[in-house]
């Protein structure tokens, strides 16, 4: 569902992502894992069609992000730990308005919404101002705006930065929820206890090349070691964030 080539890309003297390669399949996570300034975000941008890379391609849903990006933000969902509401718009005008982005007629717009309200729960603000709501309101529209057009392909970036609790586990049921119905997931984390939790597999990413790619217990026994903070250190070399993250789902 997702195959992604030989990515590179550069700014000015720096290169941020180089030579970057892995693949996704439907209902499977991918953890991807490493620290601030690795390269995680670049590569998010590139696969979301926001930016073009040097070298290398990526293909979604068999659209190739370089050669057809509109086709292939059609079957992309992003989330990122910045909501982005437009304060002024109701929840439900918020939903319309993306969905007409995508293409949907209001028909089917309409029947997602009523969809999303019930499945997160939305009923009390779906009808609210955005400019009211508390985090974890906001994250649940931003969680809707994502699937509304049911993409077969979601990219979480540091989905869960400055949540509280409550918030996060949202997004955490999320993420399961993709996996269940088939959907190809890479999830973008700095944060170990979230990487180890969700993902089927990791690519950790350090200094914008992969330097190591697989199935957690594959890593530990290649590595001679025991849980993701040390095939991090292992790999990396830095030292490994603590959160209270790591003790969710």
């Amino acid at each position: 569902m997702i195959e992604v080539k030989g990515l590179t890309k550069s700014f000015k003297n720096k290169v941020a992502v180089e030579d970057v390669s892995f693949s996704v399949d439907c209902g499977e996570v991918l953890g991807l894992l490493g620290p601030n300034g690795a390269g995680k975000t670049t590569t998010i941008r590139i696969l979301a069609t926001v930016l073009k890379p040097d070298a290398g391609t990526a293909w979604v849903a068999g659209e190739d992000v370089c050669e057809n990006p509109a086709a292939a933000r059609k079957k992309i969902g992003v989330l990122t730990s910045e909501v982005g509401l437009y304060e002024r718009l109701t929840a439900r005008e918020i939903l319309k308005y993306f969905g007409q982005l995508h293409g949907m007629n209001m028909g089917m717009i309409n029947d997602r919404i009523e969809e999303m309200v019930e499945l997160l729960d939305m009923g009390d603000f779906i009808d609210l101002r955005a400019g009211t709501f508390s985090t974890g309101m906001k994250r649940k529209v931003a969680i809707a705006r994502t699937i509304l057009h049911d993409p077969p392909v979601i990219l979480f970036d540091e989905p869960t930065a400055g949540l509280d609790l409550m918030a996060a586990l949202a997004i955490y049921r999320f993420v399961h929820r993709c996996r269940e119905e088939g959907k190809a997931v890479i999830y973008s984390t700095h944060i170990m206890g979230e990487a180890a939790r969700l993902s089927d597999h990791l690519a950790i990413i350090d200094n914008g090349k992969i330097v190591g790619r697989g199935k957690l217990q594959t890593l530990e026994e290649k590595l001679g070691v025991s849980g993701l903070e040390q095939v991090f250190l292992r790999l990396v070399g830095e030292e490994v964030e603590t959160s209270s993250s790591n003790s969710l789902v």
